[in-house]
């Protein structure tokens, strides 16, 4: 059975790439891209970091940007990624109403956490998931995990300065 955050996953990609296939993209590599988000993708004590990366992406007209960092602690692994455009716009429907979902295989939520639209997944057996965090209608901060409880995946993704993104993803 395909989880949640594999959908979301599955979803994004074929969006880009069926856009792709379309028209052309135009990468750019301006100083206003993926680089203004590097400095929110943040050192985590006790996690080793890895180098950031992103991507800015132009088609027709509809801009795109990803910024990644990957950490790890021992055999946990959590990816944090920013996205603006088109992509995070259809990723962020799920976020749009108040759920909750539990089976037991995992859970499934989404409401407002600190003045934010957040969903979040968890599957019980490999102690992984995914939390959205909606920064505006076309810009999301996403953290996805494994080896770790959804409580401090949630802890860990609250650590990352929210408000910030989405001042400079508004931008």
């Amino acid at each position: 059975m395909i989880d949640r955050r594999h959908l979301i996953r599955l979803a994004l990609a074929a969006i880009t790439l069926t856009t792709a296939a379309v028209v052309p993209p135009r990468l750019a590599l301006a100083e206003g891209g993926y680089q203004r988000f590097v400095p929110l993708l943040v050192e985590l004590s006790g996690w080793e970091g890895g180098k950031p990366e992103g991507m800015t992406m132009e088609v027709s007209g509809a801009s795109m940007v990803t910024a990644t960092r990957n950490y790890q602690r021992g055999e946990a692994h959590v990816d944090a990624q920013m996205v603006t455009g088109p992509a995070a716009q259809v990723a962020l429907a799920a976020t749009s109403a108040d759920m909750k979902i539990e089976s037991g295989e995992g859970r499934m939520s989404s409401d407002a956490i600190d003045g934010f639209r957040v969903m979040r997944t968890y599957t019980f057996s490999d102690k992984s998931g995914g939390i959205v965090i909606a920064l505006g209608e076309r810009a999301l901060f996403s953290l996805s995990f494994s080896g770790i409880d959804d409580v401090e995946a949630l802890a860990i993704a609250k650590r990352f300065d929210w408000k910030a993104m989405q001042a400079i993803s508004s931008k």
